[in-house]
């Protein structure tokens, strides 16, 4: 049975606010929350950037029973992979179990911010896999050194570290980052509902005697008025066409802006189901079921909007969706 959880959008929401959609996304039924780490806002309309993890440790106490995880963390240049093992193992405890550690190769949007200049590609999964190995051998709980080709770790040990470890998800969008990531990782993220990720990590995992989850995500905007939805979708959301190469590569929100400026209210609606419609975003989810995803969580855009949406609409809305699904 395919899982749905709910996007906690650090973009578009201040912190206090993150945590009141946590705890209501639990009261409706949500499965699991997701959150993002970013440093800045896509858009300058959208307007928010707190830290994701003092976020997440307030929601860790807020809820009980759903999921958590982060979707994704980039453990490569703005944190240092020892400080993302340790956040990682205190979330966990504080979670009782419950969290998830989703990694990426990152986006300049975010990282660029520390000085570090922005590596190519093949680099960025370089690090990210050494990234993965060093956090893997720190919840262990033993002293660790390591001198690799981008991280050095003097004498390091996590002293609260959850008995269970720490699961780990990564965020691929190719064969190649299959082929280095996946043997290091438990779980894949795909922001595409593509046969050919699932496959293909699927057939690694095989090898490797592991069962994984698929992680998708989909944005929609819900509002009982579709022009309403259709214009708030625009304002907020244009940058999601860019697509990955674009997306990863712009430094600034301003970026953003001049890349999306002739992008259409129409152009962003054929994209992402927008208005009262229930249905239509249940068919818009079909495709990650289908095509293998085990978890899917959704991005309702707005942030104003997102309480009046599990109010009002997320109840019935995953009532079909399992229907559907099922």
């Amino acid at each position: 049975m395919t899982q749905f959880g709910f996007t906690l959008m650090t973009e578009q929401s201040g912190p206090k606010a993150l945590v009141d959609d946590a705890i209501a996304a639990e009261r409706a039924g949500f499965d699991f929350l997701v959150s993002s780490d970013h440093f800045s806002p896509w858009l300058r309309e959208q307007g928010h950037a707190p830290y994701a993890w003092a976020v997440l440790g307030a929601v860790a106490h807020a809820t009980t029973r759903v999921g958590l995880m982060t979707y994704v963390t980039c453990p490569t240049m703005r944190y240092h992979p020892a400080v993302v093992a340790q956040k990682a193992a205190t979330l966990q405890l504080l979670a009782d179990g419950r969290f998830t550690l989703g990694l990426g190769s990152g986006e300049s949007l975010n990282e660029h911010v520390v000085g570090d200049g922005w590596p190519a590609l093949r680099d960025r999964q370089e690090m990210l896999a050494e990234a993965i190995g060093i956090i893997r051998r720190l919840h262990t709980g033993r002293l660790i050194d390591h001198d690799g080709l981008y991280f050095q770790v003097d004498s390091a040990r996590i002293w609260d570290v959850p008995e269970d470890g720490v699961p780990i998800a990564v965020a691929v969008s190719g064969g190649s980052g299959i082929a280095r990531l996946a043997g290091l990782a438990d779980h894949l993220i795909a922001t595409e509902p593509s046969p050919t990720l699932v496959r293909e990590w699927r057939d690694a995992s095989v090898e490797l005697g592991g069962r994984f989850r698929a992680i998708g995500q989909l944005p929609i905007c819900w509002d009982p008025d579709e022009h309403v939805a259709r214009q708030r979708a625009h304002e907020q959301f244009r940058w999601f066409g860019g697509g990955w190469p674009v997306n990863s590569n712009l430094p600034t929100p301003e970026g953003f802006a001049a890349a999306t400026q002739f992008i259409r209210p129409e152009d962003v609606a054929a994209a992402i189901p927008c208005g009262p419609d229930l249905d239509a975003i249940v068919e818009a989810v079909r495709p990650f079921w289908e095509n293998g995803f085990t978890d899917v969580a959704l991005v309702q855009i707005g942030g104003d909007s997102t309480q009046r949406f599990l109010r009002e609409a997320a109840v019935p809305l995953l009532e079909r969706l399992r229907h559907a699904g099922a």
